[in-house]
């Protein structure tokens, strides 16, 4: 077991509460620092709204609108894709609402809502999951590349369901370990902002 003065450590194998504490506690600002002037913006109703509007229906789901958003808040995080959004815009709105609606309905499942929710045009297992992160956070993390690096022992970065797999697996686990009320995306936030996101890594290069 470490302690707060594990500071030497990467954050995904210390236990100190402190240092988990403050890399979550930074997560806003590191948003801010990425310079993408709606990312904050989208990253607000991703944490604060989507997950509210979700559970409040009686048949959780999303809509075309609310998916196209999220795909806009996981491009602005990461690596923006202009022909993925065109493929998100181009779904039938019934069609996002009754395949939403199956796969959040799949939880706690942990493979079936992804794999329902990346059958719509332009939806791979990211995008499924941060739809599933805002309905279900204590089982499902957002599918961050910067996030799956710091993660001992998985090798190069997949985007795919089974590489996704493994990948929840480990969080909602280290979770568990942090105790308390970690659940599988904070674990993602905090490890995200202790990367310092895409601006982090474009300054190391």
């Amino acid at each position: 077991m470490t302690t707060d003065t594990d500071s030497g450590l990467p954050l995904w194998r210390s236990d100190s509460e402190t240092r988990w504490r403050e890399a979550l506690d930074s997560y806003e600002a590191v948003v801010d620092r990425q310079g993408v002037a709606a990312l904050g913006e989208l990253d607000r109703w991703v944490r604060l709204e989507l997950p509210a509007r979700i559970t409040s229906r009686p048949e959780p789901h999303v809509t075309l609108e609310e998916l196209a958003r999220v795909t806009r808040w996981k491009m602005a995080r990461g690596v923006w894709r202009a022909r993925n959004l065109t493929l998100v815009e181009g779904n039938d709105p019934e069609v996002v609402v009754a395949v939403s609606r199956e796969a959040l309905a799949a939880i706690p499942d942990p493979r079936r809502p992804i794999d329902l929710l990346a059958r719509l045009k332009g939806v791979g297992p990211a995008t499924a999951s941060a739809v599933a992160a805002a309905a279900a956070p204590e089982t499902y993390p957002f599918f961050d590349e910067l996030v799956a690096e710091q993660i001992p022992g998985f090798g190069e970065v997949g985007f795919t369901l089974p590489y996704y797999l493994r990948y929840a697996e480990a969080i909602r686990r280290r979770a568990e370990e942090l105790g308390g009320d970690w659940n599988a995306v904070r674990v993602e936030r905090a490890l995200w902002s202790h990367s310092g996101g895409k601006a982090a890594r474009a300054g190391r290069r």
